[in-house]
């Protein structure tokens, strides 16, 4: 996840997309908007190639190469801007890059032994979840809204995570993914603490590289060697380092002119892209996972929509 331009350029003219002309409406699109779509859509395949690629060893190793192959890209096309990097991006991307690391190495081992579709919409807990951290780190009380959307979120988890048992709990993917979601949380609060004091570009390249070193620092630690793998497990890496640096460079660009609310609704779509995925690959879920996986979704939304106090801001034109 990037850090917000400032200040934002000139909002791009919308794209129609036609409807049926008797309904009196059009769905309205812009350029950013359908980028952030194609990016979803494009997230939400991610967890079927982990998940595949996991049918061997490698966690960290995999993820290290991820995120150091998306780290080195960036770094290339941004080489200019990387000469005037300042101490306290470096050290702002090693923070942001160590939440990366524990949250996606979490999630990267959780795929061993849970399926892509349960993994996406565990990982799509971590929004709801970011106040209560807030709440642990930084003493903010979550506002009532906030309180729901975690409980949503619980009895989805719940749900979610026994859908094949006879009652409900928690194996060893489901725990340890939950436990990467936290980290991915930490990593939103991160992001936000460091926003507007730094460059994004910079802090950007910084924490994907600083990543995927703390990935591959921390193999031996953990037990693992460099697998010997074949030449498409090592493409699935590479593969998903340029799939990261793409998705990175989108959202960088696009939240410059799509409000966090909208940004947020289609970003809720990433599991939903993933369980279609899933599903085109022969995975099913149980009726109570997928009942589980939408009260996740819904606590989602509703930890971002929390209504708001009519004023003139209220009623002006959405961004």
């Amino acid at each position: 996840m990037g850090l917000k331009a400032s200040p934002p350029p000139p909002k791009p003219r919308p794209m129609s997309l036609p409807t049926a002309s008797h309904a009196g409406f059009r769905f309205r699109l812009s350029r950013p908007e359908l980028a952030l779509i194609g990016i979803t859509m494009l997230w939400g395949a991610t967890f079927l190639v982990v998940h595949l690629a996991m049918r061997q060893e490698g966690a960290l190793f995999f993820v290290g190469l991820r995120f150091l192959s998306a780290g080195v890209l960036l770094a290339i096309l941004f080489r200019r801007e990387m000469i005037q990097v300042t101490p306290q991006e470096v050290g702002a991307g090693a923070a942001i890059g160590l939440a990366i690391c524990l949250g996606y190495g979490a999630q990267t081992f959780g795929l061993k032994t849970i399926s892509s579709s349960q993994s996406a919409f565990i990982t799509a807990a971590y929004v709801p979840l970011v106040p209560l951290l807030q709440w642990v780190v930084l003493k903010r009380p979550p506002a009532l809204m906030s309180w729901v959307a975690v409980g949503f979120a619980f009895v989805g988890l719940l749900l979610l995570a026994g859908p094949g048992a006879h009652g409900i709990g928690f194996g060893v993917g489901e725990v340890v993914t939950l436990l990467g979601t936290l980290a991915m949380a930490a990593e939103i609060l991160l992001i936000g603490t460091f926003a507007g004091r730094v460059n994004s570009r910079r802090v950007t390249v910084v924490q994907l590289v600083a990543a995927g070193m703390f990935a591959l620092i921390a193999m031996p630690f953990a037990g693992e060697v460099v697998p010997d793998a074949s030449a498409s497990w090592f493409a699935a890496a590479l593969g998903l380092g340029v799939m990261s640096a793409i998705i990175q460079l989108t959202m960088n660009w696009a939240q410059a002119f799509v409000s966090p609310t909208r940004a947020t609704l289609i970003y809720a779509g990433e599991p939903v892209w993933a369980g279609i995925v899933g599903r085109l690959a022969g995975e099913r879920l149980a009726p109570l996972a997928l009942l589980g996986g939408g009260l996740i979704l819904v606590g989602t939304l509703i930890g971002e929509l929390r209504p708001q106090r009519r004023s003139k801001a209220h009623n002006a034109p959405a961004k």
